[in-house]
């Protein structure tokens, strides 16, 4: 049975979800089981299902870049598409399966959706996708939002483009008139973050007493539980071909902020030292000749210190407006991050 938009909110609705493997994508899907929806997920065979345990999902096996067809048959039967898989790394040896997994698969994913008569596809896209703010010598930042001019000549790597083509994928379809609505998260934090992501990263090293140093950098935080609840708002109420911002109106934080905010919340003393960016940036370009040679991923790849020299803040008003986003401070999302890890003996007590 398809149910119709308007009058599903509050009724079962069968939802696909792409990446629920990932930080995101499994807490959509546990946002979408709590809300009392069905869910099948899309795994690649050898998947790392741990963030998924506990929860009833339907689970298929498949990739993004499987054909539209065999996509299709994997979503008969669903009426919400949550497009949420990409590959997602700053330094790689061959960037060509970045963005066949981000582009091509892409199409293919929402093209299926669209065929299979999902009445709302959610497209996960990034704040890499959004202007960035342009700091000017003695001038506060000023977030910028989803109308901000960007270009492509501003993806200044691999990954960006590939987002920034894969969004341009997105937007080709919903003027061809497919249901797709564009989600655009900042720097989510919280439970299930099982690899870590780079964010969650940082709180393990904190945790971990390993990160001696802070590079001037900002990020938007944003409770990842919001995040999962902005995708399951703009399938219900987000407008065809828009972007929405899924980030925190009081989450643009320094890096040195936050670093702060985690000492308050563990007792642990905050580093107190800045790297200079020109420091960093060469440290960046020894590890990566060194990766080229070894084949071993960078820790400090050059693409993730040179998009450090941005504060990568954002205002989400829109979403707060139209979609209801939620705002859980970014104090609480910290310590949920900071709990689940411990929990996990990812971080010692």
């Amino acid at each position: 049975m398809v149910f119709i938009l308007h009058s599903c909110w509050n009724r079962r609705v069968n939802c696909f979800v792409t990446g629920a493997s990932g930080f995101i994508g499994a807490n959509l899907a546990r946002d979408l089981v709590k809300s009392g929806h069905a869910v099948r997920v899309l795994l690649r065979p050898g998947a790392d299902r741990r963030a998924l345990d506990g929860i009833p999902v339907e689970q298929v096996a498949g990739d993004i870049t499987d054909s539209p067809e065999i996509l299709e048959a994997a979503m008969e039967g669903c009426d919400w598409c949550f497009h949420v898989a990409a590959s997602y790394a700053l330094w790689l040896p061959d960037y060509a399966p970045m963005f066949r997994a981000n582009v091509d698969g892409t199409r293919h994913v929402l093209t299926a959706a669209w065929k299979a008569g999902c009445s709302r596809i959610v497209y996960t896209s990034t704040v890499g996708c959004i202007g960035l703010p342009r700091a000017h010598r003695g001038e506060p930042v000023v977030p910028t939002d989803e109308e901000t001019p960007v270009f492509e000549s501003q993806m200044t790597n691999p990954y960006k483009l590939s987002k920034w083509k894969a969004e341009l994928v997105a937007l080709e379809l919903a003027r061809a008139g497919a249901p797709v609505v564009i989600v655009n998260p900042s720097a989510p934090v919280g439970a299930w973050d099982v690899k870590p992501t780079p964010t969650g990263q940082i709180v393990v090293d904190f945790l971990n007493r390993a990160l001696p140093a802070f590079l001037d950098t900002g990020l938007n935080f944003v409770h990842v539980r919001d995040v999962a609840a902005g995708h399951r708002l703009a399938a219900e109420r987000g407008r065809i071909g828009q972007r929405y911002i899924l980030g925190h109106a009081g989450g643009n934080w320094t890096l040195q902020q936050a670093l702060q905010v985690l000492a308050e919340l563990t007792g642990i003393p905050a580093p107190r030292h800045r790297v200079p960016y020109a420091v960093a940036l060469g440290f960046a370009q020894l590890n990566e000749q060194w990766s080229k040679w070894s084949g071993q991923p960078p820790k400090a790849p050059i693409a993730g210190v040179k998009m450090a020299r941005y504060k990568m803040w954002f205002r989400p008003d829109r979403a707060i407006r139209e979609l209801g986003l939620p705002q859980t401070p970014p104090q609480e999302a910290l310590a949920d991050a900071v709990h689940w890890f411990r929990s996990q003996r990812m971080a010692r007590e």
